[in-house]
């Protein structure tokens, strides 16, 4: 009898336990489902391109994202840059100067290295 009893009781007790584990429900956040979605390369391109200009004092005149195109001037010279996005997914960027370019010669080169930091590379 006090045989039963033990075995009931260590029985009721492992049947506790059980009830108890099983009511434990942990839910994992799946990864990447609460960060936002990295810019694209076109968005990178752009922003580098606009804050190339800014970096170098170009005052930018006109900016049309839909056409990748962006003009400045600094002084008597107009500098441009083209943003396009091409077929494979990458991004052509070109820039130019035009005007007085003797008064500041470097000034393309300048706009590069500084989008070319910007980039990261």
């Amino acid at each position: 009898m006090r045989r039963l009893q033990r075995t009931f009781g260590r029985l009721s007790v492992s049947l506790v336990l059980l009830a108890g584990i099983a009511g434990c429900v942990v839910y994992e956040t799946a990864p990447g489902v609460y960060s936002p979605a990295p810019p694209s390369t076109f968005d990178r391109s752009w922003s580098a391109a606009l804050g190339a200009f800014a970096d170098e004092g170009v005052q930018i005149t006109q900016q049309d994202r839909s056409a990748g195109a962006i003009r400045g001037t600094l002084g008597d010279i107009v500098a441009t840059a083209q943003v396009r996005q091409q077929a494979g997914g990458s991004v052509q960027v070109e820039f130019g100067v035009s005007g007085n370019i003797a008064a500041n010669p470097s000034l393309k080169d300048r706009i590069l290295s500084s989008y070319n930091r910007r980039m990261g590379r």
